[in-house]
């Protein structure tokens, strides 16, 4: 079973405990082995968001050509990389950690590189290479091309740098490594960077400006993919709704919901998703085009972060809760009730009253939202939040502000479980079941989890489950023919 797209949740809980052969935590992705017979081994593990997923089989690919194989043990790596997070200090946190244990692995192999990649490199770059001494290289997340000569220049004694993002970098032309995948469901990014400046958000400043992706290298991607036996893709951003590609002459433009159409025509069997929307983006476009298209999923994450007017100001989000209200009313009118709706939420933000936090409970009892990734605010440097604004909420007041958030939002998730009970649902199996090998576990259009009898069905096939009981984290249910 694939992990939810954007799962940022082990960032706010302990990680697990590390054995004495430094295994990584265990919401950590490790990218798994290819076997080639390449010379060097390329070691990676990948924290926080799909879009980081999602660059480490960019970085695979790269790699791969310059001769490495991956490997899934850390005793075997010539090369360890960690691409990393910085949305959550808990994150960073991790990472330092995890450094702090591949560099007492180093000291018994001195020939290992160590690298950081992504999010955490160009803020932190000074302190890993210079005065903590604790990587060899560090690479931002729009300088990966430049990895082989990198890679070079630490191989002849140097410690090698480059953060600089980039105006036009979307990798476009490179064909990912699928490492991070079932064989069933993919990810396809289509844009990098983000132009929104949210107070609270450390991305456009470590993941550059926004850019989008050549239309018809996109399609391209999906069509290899399909041609390979994929049945899924999820398309990637961190604001899809605000894609828009124009061709050099000028002569084409795409939108995101004419995106959206292109990959849902590449094949009916083909289920898409996307992920994430901007309450201020989304467009009745989009919707209408969702509506049309059976094998595009009715599932949309739309991050609230807080239910009040006053807090969304102070965060920069560019709405109101009165504009949220309408898109929410939107998704409802075009693509009815059963459209899933995922959010984001944030607990104890600068100067938030109790007033204040019961407007953000309004509004999760108003949505009814299906799932949530809730976290409480923490302050990260360089952001508009930490250069402006008091981060003046007790943590105590914040962990149970989180707590009730979390509270009220199981109740909806189990009441919008309970709303799927009785009904048939398409399911895209996707593994056997985490508990049986006698039970199949796929997702419906809603990204629901469903869980049935095996029977003859495999991976990858399309199976329709009437679902009899709804429990706090999954259906459950019998395949009907």
């Amino acid at each position: 079973m694939s992990q939810p797209l954007l799962t940022l949740d082990f960032l706010d809980t302990p990680a697990a405990p590390t054995t004495a052969d430094h295994q990584p935590a265990q919401d950590v992705r490790v990218s798994p082995a290819t076997r080639t017979g390449r010379q060097r081994k390329l070691y990676i593990e990948s924290y926080g968001c799909q879009m980081n997923f999602s660059d480490s089989e960019i970085v695979s690919s790269i790699l791969f050509e310059e001769g490495f194989d991956t490997t899934e043990q850390l005793s075997d790596a010539d090369l360890v990389l960690l691409n990393t997070c910085s949305i959550r200090e808990k994150a960073e946190q991790t990472v330092r950690m995890r450094l702090s244990q591949i560099n007492s692995h180093k000291k018994r192999n001195p020939g290992l590189l160590v690298g950081v990649l992504g999010c955490m490199a160009e803020r932190l770059k000074s302190k890993f290479l210079e005065e903590e001494k604790l990587v060899d290289l560090v690479v931002g997340p729009d300088a990966y091309r430049d990895l082989p000569n990198l890679i070079r220049e630490v191989d002849g004694g140097q410690k090698a740098v480059n953060v600089l993002l980039s105006r036009d970098e979307t990798y476009a032309d490179i064909t990912p490594v699928r490492l991070n995948s079932n064989g069933i469901t993919a990810f396809v990014s289509i844009m990098r960077g983000c132009d929104n400046m949210c107070s609270f958000c450390v991305v456009p400043f470590t993941r550059g400006r926004e850019r989008s992706r050549d239309a018809h290298s996109i399609v391209q991607e999906c069509r290899d993919l399909v041609a390979e036996g994929y049945k899924e893709v999820t398309l990637l951003g961190q604001n899809v709704d605000s894609y828009k590609w124009t061709s050099e002459d000028g002569l084409e433009f795409v939108n995101f919901a004419q995106l959206l159409e292109r990959v849902a025509l590449i094949s009916p069997e083909l289920r898409v998703r996307f992920s994430t929307s901007h309450p201020k983006d989304i467009t009745d476009e989009v919707l209408y085009t969702m509506g049309r298209y059976e094998n595009i999923c009715k599932y949309i994450h739309l991050p609230a972060q807080s239910g009040n007017s006053r807090i969304l100001k102070l965060m920069n989000r560019t709405y109101d809760r009165p504009w949220y209200e309408d898109r929410v009313q939107a998704i409802r009118r075009i693509l009815g009730p059963e459209c899933a709706i995922s959010t984001d939420m944030i607990a104890g933000f600068c100067s938030e009253t109790e007033e204040e936090h019961q407007d953000t409970l309004s509004l999760i009892d108003w949505v009814q939202y299906d799932m949530a990734y809730m976290f409480f605010y923490s302050e990260r440097p360089g952001t508009l939040a930490a250069r402006k604004l008091e981060d003046d909420i007790p943590l105590a007041v914040k962990k149970r502000r989180l707590q009730e958030i979390i509270d009220l939002q199981q109740k909806s998730s189990a009441a919008r479980n309970q709303l799927a009970v009785g009904k048939v649902h398409r399911v895209l199996v996707e593994n056997f079941s985490k508990r049986s090998d006698e039970h199949l576990s796929g997702r419906n259009s809603q990204n629901q989890v469903v869980i049935f009898p095996k029977k003859h069905y495999q991976k990858g096939d399309y199976v329709n489950v009437l679902v009899h009981t709804g429990t706090g984290g999954s259906l459950l249910g019998n395949s009907v023919e």
